[in-house]
């Protein structure tokens, strides 16, 4: 059987790529949670994949690893037959990345339609998507996470109930005024942010992608009274970690790198977005009592 190929162009310098690739914490952005992860020759990681109401748990050794050039590893699945190897190559084309995967020896793998060549197509293209989304708006976007001692679903609830979302919602010393949130696709969210010197911060929102418990996707204009516009593409994901543990993360992707980085000196955005994120966990916390 011929080896699975998928080749991308990523807007982002194979330095830049490369980071994303074999950092842990960017890893699990687009690729997939690891408790930890080294590129060096002889290093094993593993995963596990839910699918359709089965487990899979992956197996990985790293075999090769060459600092911009090449990343490589085995890939197996414990308790199957197969063993099979997928390797990143990178190359320069000025400032942009071409990336090829190459992931061979799936004939090695039982003849089951869970394993099906289609069904590894769709997986590493999505994979790779996600990993050419990630760096083609790397520059433009602030990314916010936190782990939570809750349920996913409890923490989709307080995002998404208005009457719960008054009580955390904001940097701290914010209130908020909800005047209409029609948590549908399409709805529009309206409310207003006052801060603790009484400024006011009117804000009109429209989702997008409502995925139960597990996304939540908006376009968000918003201002300070008398001030400039800002806009952008918020999208709140909701991962459940297992033992009642969760962790949601917050993605908002700006016009331009410039539009971003003044939100992040005018207005603290990054700060402000971890500040929101404490008091949503202060808040839960609550909730379960």
């Amino acid at each position: 059987m011929e080896p699975l190929v998928v080749e991308r162009t990523i807007e982002a310098p194979v330095a830049r790529v490369w980071q994303a690739m074999t950092t842990k914490d960017e890893m699990s952005r687009w690729f997939f949670d690891l408790n930890d992860f080294k590129p060096q020759a002889g290093f094993e990681f593993e995963f596990t994949v839910e699918h359709e109401g089965n487990i899979y748990r992956h197996l990985c050794k790293v075999t090769e690893a060459v600092p911009q050039k090449k990343l490589a590893f085995t890939w197996r699945y414990h308790g199957h037959e197969g063993d099979s190897l997928v390797a990143f190559e990178l190359f320069a084309e000025g400032n942009k990345t071409k990336l090829k995967l190459t992931h061979s020896g799936l004939e090695t793998f039982p003849k089951r339609p869970q394993f099906a060549r289609k069904n590894f197509e769709g997986g590493w293209n999505f994979i790779t998507t996600a990993l050419k989304d990630l760096m083609d708006n790397i520059d433009r976007e602030i990314y916010i996470s936190r782990e939570f001692a809750a349920p996913r679903e409890l923490l989709w609830e307080a995002m998404t109930n208005p009457k719960h979302v008054v009580n955390w919602w904001g940097p701290q010393g914010f209130t908020t005024e909800i005047e209409k949130m029609d948590f549908s696709v399409g709805g529009e969210w309206k409310h207003v942010m006052r801060g603790p010197d009484g400024a006011e911060y009117p804000n009109k929102s429209v989702f997008k992608e409502i995925v139960k418990p597990e996304k939540i996707v908006y376009s968000h204009g918003g201002h300070k009274k008398g001030g400039p516009a800002v806009s952008f593409i918020s999208t709140w994901t909701f991962d459940d970690l297992g033992k009642n543990k969760s962790r949601v993360s917050i993605r908002m992707v700006f016009a331009d790198a410039e539009k971003r980085n003044f939100v992040v000196k005018e207005f603290g955005a990054i700060e402000g977005g971890q500040q929101t994120l404490a008091r949503l966990a202060g808040y839960v916390a609550g909730m379960k009592k």
